[in-house]
């Protein structure tokens, strides 16, 4: 089994002392964490359709072992959340489809710490009902979706409901709390008659 590391807020930590977190599947300190075997594609496996993505996480929520990620059809918003207290981090943002078979998140993070923007990409491959995913640029290829459903696929983790959005909600005021100051002094009036 190879280890496919965590999820999209791989550089946040770097930039402004977040957390630090690697790749995909969220490792403890951000969320789910999980090990598929590196396998080899199918040559006629092709990439799949924008709207065959569509059709696979329109408002769905994956769930992470350490919180979730939302893709709202409206507007395409993707939210998150991972960790609690004051490891608690949210993200919102957009999710994006390509023909190409490209799923990419494009979300800010906030976390007690600050916040900054982050973009991470999935590679999608079809082939006889099997569903192939990889981490861009860099990720292995695993079986996201079995054609015969297998219990421990990740597809299993995409659920319809909405566990994500009262999360983030709740969250959003306690990170904009501790980065925004509590009194913001107001400009002095010049005196009348000065220039």
């Amino acid at each position: 089994m190879s280890h496919i590391g965590c999820f999209w807020r791989s550089c946040v930590s770097d930039r402004i002392g977040l957390f630090a977190v690697a790749a995909f599947g969220l490792s403890p300190c951000c969320g789910p964490t999980f090990a598929a075997e590196a396998i080899a594609v199918p040559a006629q496996a092709r990439a799949m359709t924008a709207l065959e993505l569509h059709d696979l996480y329109r408002d769905k929520t994956w769930q992470w072992s350490d919180g979730a990620g939302r893709f709202q059809e409206e507007g395409r918003i993707f939210r998150a959340w991972s960790g609690d207290g004051a490891k608690a981090s949210w993200a919102e943002g957009r999710w994006i489809l390509t023909n190409d078979g490209q799923l990419c998140l494009r979300a800010v993070w906030h976390s007690p710490g600050g916040s900054s923007p982050n973009k991470t990409c999935f590679r999608h491959l079809l082939h006889d009902g099997t569903v192939y995913q990889k981490k861009e640029p860099s990720g292995a290829w695993y079986v996201f979706k079995h054609a015969a459903p297998d219990k421990d696929d990740e597809y299993g983790k995409l659920v319809e409901q909405d566990t994500v959005s009262a999360k983030v909600m709740a969250y959003r005021p306690v990170a904009q709390a501790t980065t925004t100051p509590k009194s913001v002094p107001l400009p002095t009036p010049a005196p009348v008659g000065a220039q």
